[in-house]
């Protein structure tokens, strides 16, 4: 599916903010879509959100990705940097460019103004974070991706951006290596409590964080949900993922960002063991069986996943794969009871289709639920997410 695209500019206080406009699929200039608007983190650009910009065009979206003004290296990639100096770029100076997008994006008449959602990586998902809590009710939805929530921290430390000072004797100019902040990045955040301030956004909220960040540690998006409102935060930890996002990881994080936009929620969360792996060759077809075990802990149910499972995969001699998994939980339900939960997961041509049936009373609704997986690669294994509508709990 092709994605049309532009570039766009708008400005802030006589800066020029650049950056590109990803059109739904099949865009109609007289109808009205949602619109996402992605921040890029500390020294990026609106190139780095590519993925994300054509993944939510291809799902029916106006995406927006820019870069903040004063961010950026020092010599890369100029033409696809916002005007203004580093030195003078703060985490309120990224606040406000995101404010001035967010009016922009609003402004077109192809944009349902109800239907606005914050995407920020890093220090960018920081700044969505301060932005939706300045929105409220503007802002329908945020996610923020491993958000550096850090910052304050590092400010009080004498450490941003990687660089080493005294913060009781802070220079004029920090130099970070690859970029230069100026003393008033540090001035505005070294008193900042980062929890106060995002507290103020009452919509639903997502984040991932990976176990393995070694910018940011995940405890800070654990505290994050533990500050908002009890089921308002959804917080997804990923294995073997560190500050940054490889392709694999990519596409399993759009794809829990499209289940929360689309108001499905995590119901079980399957650490996939594997064992060992036989394969056999009939005919034309070659045949993996890949045998695991594993364990669910969540709200809903805590067990283990009976030896046995397998997930049998085959290839034609065209070498296109059809997946099959299957495999049975036992343990205890949401209300402490004993009972067994049986799943088949295959692929339905977008998006992992799993059909369970369960013995628990408690979960009787597993048993007709339209449900939905996200697959995260890791060690030893993937992670199983599977989501349900959020009307049926």
């Amino acid at each position: 599916m092709k994605i049309e695209k532009q570039n766009f500019t708008c400005k802030r206080d006589g800066l020029t903010i650049r950056g590109i406009q990803y059109y739904p699929a099949d865009f109609n200039e007289s109808k009205s879509y949602p619109a996402v608007i992605l921040s890029h983190g500390f020294t990026g650009n609106y190139m780095d959100s590519a993925y994300f910009g054509e993944e939510f065009a291809k799902m029916g979206y106006a995406a927006f990705a820019f870069s903040f003004c004063g961010g950026g290296k020092h010599t890369k990639d100029a033409c696809f940097q916002s005007e203004g100096a580093t030195t003078d770029m703060t985490i309120w100076t990224e606040v406000d460019d995101l404010l001035t997008v967010k009016d922009y994006v609003k402004s077109l008449p192809y944009v349902n103004d109800k239907e606005l959602i914050l995407i920020g990586f890093s220090q960018g998902g920081f700044v969505s974070g301060l932005t939706a809590a300045k929105c409220g009710e503007e802002i329908k939805k945020l996610i923020m991706v491993f958000p550096a929530l850090c910052i304050p921290d590092h400010a009080r430390r004498g450490c941003l951006g990687g660089s080493a000072y005294d913060p009781c004797h802070v220079p004029e100019t920090i130099d970070c290596g690859v970029t230069m902040l100026g003393k008033r990045f540090h001035e505005t955040v070294v008193d900042m409590d980062p929890y106060l301030e995002l507290a103020a956004y009452q919509g639903e909220v997502l984040i991932i964080h990976g176990l393995d960040d070694k910018v940011v540690n995940y405890s800070y998006s654990v505290r994050a949900k533990e500050n908002y409102q009890e089921g308002q935060c959804h917080l997804q930890l990923v294995r073997n993922m560190d500050h940054g996002l490889d392709a694999g990881q990519q596409e399993s994080a759009f794809a829990s960002m499209r289940q929360f936009l689309n108001g499905r929620k995590e119901i079980l969360t399957i650490r996939v063991v594997i064992t060992h792996v036989e394969t056999v060759t009939k005919a034309d077809t070659q045949i993996k069986n890949i045998f695991f075990n594993g364990y669910c802990d969540t709200k809903y149910f805590q067990g283990t996943v009976l030896p046995g499972g397998c997930d049998e995969r085959k290839y034609d001699a065209s070498g296109q794969e059809k997946v099959r998994a299957e495999y049975t939980l036992e343990g205890l339900d949401i209300q402490g009871e004993k009972c067994s939960i049986h799943i088949v997961n295959q692929w339905g041509g977008e998006e992992w289709k799993p059909v369970a049936e369960t013995d628990s009373k408690a979960l009787t609704w597993l048993n007709h639920a339209d449900l939905t997986a996200v697959l995260e690669g890791g060690d030893g294994g993937p992670t199983v997410r599977i989501f349900a509508d959020s009307s049926l709990l």
